[in-house]
């Protein structure tokens, strides 16, 4: 009996690694590692990814992945640039990650312009006007004020009940 359990669990969990797409894992990738700092479509603290890999070979992206710092050091005209044009921020090393991730990482990105690009319209609607979250007091400002002395006159009411509540409860017990 517990070998059945043992054996559907397997089966099942590996199931679910099947059903995943081939970007699945750039795409976790990418917003573990890369979304901080980079946007397919927008530049942020780093440039925007799209279109990389055709302006740059993959074995170049995979070397500068791996080790920014030693593919600039090593006076690649490329890296120079990128790292000047970006305040001299320096890619953090992802040595630990395979060629094969990287290469979904940039097919996610790929495949992530191709989706946004010609989409310059919003998802949604925009309010026409947006409020603030922090507006300051002004004296137009009536339900605030409203608000503010019902809440004060509600406090003196309360306290006035409780000292007369424990006048009544005094006379009693004397």
């Amino acid at each position: 009996m517990r070998f059945r359990t043992v054996l559907t669990t397997t089966i099942l969990l590996l199931s679910f690694h099947s059903f995943a797409g081939p970007g699945d894992e750039g795409k976790t990738i990418f917003m573990a590692r890369c979304a901080a700092c980079h946007n397919v479509n927008k530049v942020i603290v780093g440039p925007a990814l799209a279109g990389v890999s055709e302006r740059r070979k993959i074995d170049w992206i995979v070397k500068f992945v791996h080790s920014s710092t030693s593919v600039i050091k090593s006076g690649d005209k490329d890296a120079a640039e990128l790292f000047n044009q970006f305040n001299h921020i320096q890619m953090p090393d992802h040595a630990d990650l395979s060629e094969d991730q990287i290469k979904g990482i940039v097919s996610y990105i790929s495949a992530e312009a191709k989706i946004t690009a010609g989409n310059s319209k919003a998802p949604f609607a925009s309010p026409s006007k947006i409020r603030p979250a922090y507006i300051p007091l002004e004296s137009s400002d009536y339900q605030f004020f409203i608000f503010f002395f019902a809440g004060i006159i509600l406090l003196v009411v309360a306290l006035l009940v409780l000292v007369r509540v424990k006048e009544i409860e005094r006379s009693h017990h004397s």
